[in-house]
């Protein structure tokens, strides 16, 4: 590891030690200790799955009852429509284009990674924090990449990268620096296998804070369902893994109230980015990797932390997964690290308070390209794909704006009833545009 990278950290050690006595109080009411934090980020799973979000052929009674004892948010993004972006983007609370990853994803022969110079959410929890990472990775599988314990992760148990890559093995890292272990992967077992990891590291941290990613590989694609499920769901192998998910999560949610820290552990849920061949995104249009549309990129957000997320409260504020690391970090009363353009905002006031979304817009990319601008009521797109063309639409004369709170599936475009807005949006799509353009093509720096 580079000296950079070092210093930075020790730096980070430093500034999290002043937060604790400058910072305000938390913002989701009176916590006796910092709060513990778990993300459970499905793989491909569709807004329009889950019975909470309108699905009605795959069973979610767990997931159901989790978005009724907290919070649910409807106009919820992956900062991506694809898997390695948006992991980026989650993890360094910034759109991903800055981290040089926003490119396509990371494929098994690839030799890029999320450089060792962002700052993550895990090594911004320290040092009051151990972290933990079980399952898919997808950032970087060689060195200086790999493993994510060069991230910040004091413990890893999963996978390199997607299931359907090869070579492919589970790995096993205790601790930084300590050796790294291998064995093969059984699919049908591999989200009971994730699962019951996490019920051990939830189990040896009990007492003092902890973050765990909980990086599932369910439901993308192929589909290998658990024994004990398969062939139980009207959606066949898609939904029969979608509901071992679920299940899973009520064990999860069980046993932090069995250990008595289920009022002290912020849990969310959420996916990285929208359905890919199989699986709903509901009333949204297109799908994983469409460029622009909202199907690619609109997914499920359950926020449930009893005493401080507010129950049954259902909030269509637009956010986005790189608002994770800033909503942790006024959590943990950490200030976001200085010199850091931090896109993501805290959306602790949205999620104990029903407030209005602290964005005045989100920007969409497809690869590094802007495909789409969104704000509380409308939305621009300006790239779509159609056959072998990525086709930038306005400049063919189609200029496309929608009224998202009236027409979520972008079916009919008011541009001409609306010239203003229209002139309006696409004066942001211009700023974005010449805010991100000269990030285009920047390989990633690994330290």
């Amino acid at each position: 590891m580079s000296r950079r990278t070092v210093s930075r950290r020790e730096a980070l050690t430093t500034a999290g030690a002043a937060a604790a006595v400058l910072a305000s109080p938390p913002l989701l009411g009176a916590i006796n200790r910092k709060p513990n934090v778990i993300v459970v980020l499905a793989d491909d799973l569709g807004y329009g799955d889950l019975r909470s979000y309108g699905g009605r052929v795959i069973k979610t009674p767990e997931l159901d009852r989790m978005a009724r004892a907290g919070a649910r948010l409807t106009s919820f993004y992956a900062s991506a429509n694809l898997c390695t972006p948006s992991r980026a983007g989650l993890l360094t609370g910034r759109y991903p284009i800055r981290t040089g990853l926003a490119k396509d994803v990371i494929f098994s022969d690839s030799n890029s990674g999320l450089p060792l110079s962002e700052i993550t959410i895990p090594e911004l929890l320290k040092p009051d924090y151990r972290s933990a990472l079980i399952g898919k990775w997808h950032l970087g599988h060689i060195s200086p990449y790999w493993p994510p314990t060069v991230h910040g992760f004091d413990e890893f148990f999963g996978l390199p990268y997607s299931h359907d890559m090869k070579p492919l093995a589970l790995y096993d890292q205790r601790a930084p620096g300590v050796e790294l272990t291998s064995e093969d992967v059984v699919l049908a077992k591999l989200s009971e296998r994730f699962f019951d990891r996490a019920h051990r590291f939830v189990e040896e941290n009990a007492k003092n804070p902890f973050f765990l990613l909980l990086a599932l590989t369910a439901p993308h694609l192929p589909l290998d369902p658990h024994p004990n499920h398969a062939g139980h769901s009207a959606a066949a192998d898609y939904g029969d893994v979608v509901e071992e998910v679920d299940a899973q999560m009520g064990r999860l949610l069980g046993k932090l109230r069995k250990l008595g820290i289920d009022r002290d552990t912020l849990v969310l849920f959420t996916s990285d980015n929208g359905p890919w061949l199989v699986g709903s995104s509901g009333p949204l249009r297109d799908r994983k990797g469409g460029g622009g549309w909202e199907g690619g990129y609109r997914v499920p957000l359950i926020a449930h932390m009893p005493g401080k997320v507010r129950a049954g409260l259902v909030s269509d504020a637009i956010a986005m997964n790189f608002d994770i690391l800033p909503t942790i970090a006024a959590m943990a009363n950490i200030r976001l690290p200085a010199g850091v353009a931090i896109d993501g905002r805290d959306l602790s006031k949205v999620l104990s308070r029903n407030a209005h979304s602290p964005h005045d817009e989100l920007i969409l990319f497809n690869n590094e390209d802007v495909s789409a601008v969104r704000t509380d009521r409308w939305k621009c797109v300006v790239r779509a794909y159609y056959r072998e063309y990525d086709w930038e639409i306005v400049n063919e004369g189609y200029p496309l704006l929608f009224d998202v709170k009236a027409d979520p599936s972008e079916i009919y475009s008011v541009a001409t009833k609306y010239p203003d807005v229209m002139k309006a949006m696409m004066a942001r799509v211009a700023r974005a545009k010449s805010d991100f353009a000269p990030l285009h093509a920047r390989p990633p720096s690994p330290n």
